[in-house]
């Protein structure tokens, strides 16, 4: 005999962002969503968030959203911190208070990225732009506020829908006739396909250890594609497979040039390292996270 369960109520912020976009699709099949753009919902405004929540009352927040201009927040720091970070805990207050199922997404920032291997949760954290402090607060204030959440770290996002390096990097091909990227400053591109896939499975599997009174697996997890590049060998990647595919460049591959970061400088300091260990989440959910190239190739096929 099969036992009914109560389907959830998703409040997914963001859902005009990338991973907001993906999380619509991903996760209507568990429950009723509630999906808001930012003209529905402005996480600067404390008060106003806590009446969309009141308004809605959902079960499950799933907040994709943030301030993600992460040269701007260095001179925009106030707004900065009023969406990753304070929006985040009264997002988790509210969540506590009303025993609903917080999920947030961080970044690789949190990190100076100096690391030689690839970052675990445990590792401490020493942000070093003004963007990874605002979502390191933002961590903070969920794990202090409420028990029930998940954390996703994750790192160079990318997807079909909105803007990104793969898109950015396939304009400029079409476009000129040589490009300088950096080349010492490695991670895994992201698809949020992928991000958006194992939220689902993540939710499923912790909405269902409710319904049975059990414990869901809550806690930080480093979500990424498997594998690592640097951004010059990503832009690389993204011209073999417009060369491949017959797409028209003014450039090959071999006219992309690796350069250092020091001749690319920018307002807020990346991280040299943004490689993120995902054993811990792919063993405690039985998962098996697919190589960064298997995105990049199914989100070319649908921008290109």
């Amino acid at each position: 005999m099969v036992r009914d369960l109560k389907l959830p109520r998703i409040l997914i912020t963001g859902t005009d962002g990338q991973v907001g976009f993906e999380l619509k699709r991903t996760l209507a099949p568990l429950g009723e969503i509630i999906a808001l753009v930012r003209a529905d919902l402005d996480l600067s405004d404390a008060a106003a968030t806590l009446i969309v929540l009141d308004k809605h009352q959902p079960n499950i927040i799933v907040n994709p959203a943030a301030y993600t201009a992460v040269d701007k927040a260095e001179s925009d720091v106030d707004l900065a911190y009023a969406v990753n970070a304070q929006a985040a805990g009264v997002m988790a207050r509210w969540a506590q208070k009303h025993s609903a199922i917080l999920i947030h997404y961080s970044t690789d920032y949190v990190f100076d990225g100096t690391k030689s291997g690839a970052y675990v949760e445990s590792d401490p954290i020493a942000p070093q732009s003004v963007y990874g402090a605002s979502k390191a607060q933002g961590e903070q204030l969920v794990r202090e506020s409420c028990e029930a959440h998940f954390i996703f770290r994750t790192s160079w996002v990318f997807g079909a829908y909105g803007a990104n390096f793969l898109k950015t990097m396939l304009n400029l091909m079409k476009t000129r006739d040589a490009l300088n990227v950096v080349n010492d400053q490695f991670g895994a591109p992201t698809s949020a396909f992928l991000l958006a896939d194992v939220t689902a499975h993540v939710l499923r599997d912790a909405w269902l250890k409710r319904q049975n009174g059990e414990l869901p697996d809550y806690g930080t997890y480093h979500l990424t594609a498997n594998g690592a590049t640097s951004w010059h060998g990503y832009a690389q990647y993204i011209a073999t497979l417009a060369e491949q595919a017959g797409v028209a460049l003014k450039m090959t591959s071999s006219q992309i040039k690796g350069i250092p970061s020091s001749e690319y400088p920018t307002p807020a300091k990346r991280p040299a390292n943004s490689c993120l260990d995902t054993h811990l989440l792919q063993t405690t959910f039985g998962l098996r996270l697919p190589d960064w190239q298997d995105a990049v190739r199914h989100a070319f096929t649908l921008i290109r």
